[in-house]
């Protein structure tokens, strides 16, 4: 695991590396793996993992990037078994494609914005890098849990404005054709952030201002600030028993993704808490069923 800033307890840090991805064993991810750098951000060289079929890619193929989550102060770019993000790797691969994963600079020593613009530059990289990695530019997902969520909707909504295009291969677009949130913070501004005093310290460690104030920081960091028309479709995913990310955040995104035009579906899962840990019952859903609902949205939206 990478360095880790104060975080609010042991269940806190259980709910988020549930989210993050960290530490998980045997079995392994599906297909062939390997690292490579990407961009050197904020003076760290950042790395990413790339999974693609055993047997290579032959011609130019759609790519999905995840961002892991963990408070934007912990975490990795391995995969969790049990997880949405290790259930959509699996059925991305087995499609022929190319699933990555991404290390960024992590707080409270490096803070936002450049967890963003490794994010944008991780896509700029794949799009540099086409021809050798056989990745359909014009064809690129995003997906992420909980900081990763929040991440890969901003990614979506403002990856290609300054300064979060900000980096190497800048010739390239930051644009994302389609984004899987999984219960992302998506407005750092509102007083519902009461509900979360963990999310609060997060939040001062990341942004330097504590979530729920009428912040111009916070609402430049906010992914409904962004909402746009013309915006990539976009699925969001939420525990409706989630105690660190209020429901109500993934809520008022989709409302006004929709209320501007767009594609967004909500996939609320009911007796799920943060990470779509069981909550008062067991989840409507299981990881594998979010799963495979995130892979047939990102199928059709990245034309397979």
């Amino acid at each position: 695991m990478r360095p880790v800033g104060r975080l609010a307890g042991a269940v806190l840090l259980a709910a988020l590396c549930t989210a993050a991805g960290c530490g998980g064993g045997p079995p392994r991810p599906a297909g062939a793996e390997r690292t490579l750098t990407y961009c050197r951000v904020d003076g760290l060289a950042e790395t990413m993992e790339v999974w693609e079929p055993s047997g290579g890619v032959a011609r130019p193929v759609p790519a999905v990037v995840d961002i892991h989550g963990g408070g934007w102060v912990l975490g990795d770019a391995s995969l969790q078994s049990g997880t949405v993000d290790w259930a959509v790797e699996h059925d991305i691969v087995g499609r022929g494609w190319i699933f990555v994963s991404i290390n960024y600079p992590l707080a409270p020593a490096h803070r936002w914005p450049v967890q963003l613009q490794a994010a944008t530059c991780a896509v700029r990289f794949l799009r540099a890098e086409a021809a050798t990695l056989h990745v359909d530019g014009a064809h690129v997902g995003v997906i992420g849990a909980s900081a990763g969520g929040h991440l890969a909707a901003m990614v979506g909504l403002a990856g290609d404005r300054p300064p979060f295009d900000r980096g190497e291969h800048p010739g390239e677009p930051s644009t994302v054709q389609a984004v899987v949130d999984q219960y992302g913070p998506s407005d750092l501004t509102s007083p519902v952030w009461a509900q979360s005093p963990a999310l609060v310290r997060l939040s001062a460690e990341e942004f330097g201002v504590p979530a729920g104030q009428p912040s111009p920081v916070l609402a430049a960091a906010s992914p409904v600030t962004y909402v746009h028309a013309g915006a990539p479709p976009f699925l969001v995913v939420q525990g409706a028993e989630d105690q660190i990310v209020p429901p109500s955040q993934s809520v008022e995104l989709v409302h006004d993704l929709v209320a501007a035009g767009g594609r967004a579906t909500l996939l609320m899962v009911r007796h799920a808490g943060h990470g779509l840990a069981p909550s008062g019952g067991t989840p409507s859903l299981s990881a594998d069923q979010v799963g495979a609902i995130a892979a047939r949205f990102l199928a059709r939206a990245l034309g397979g």
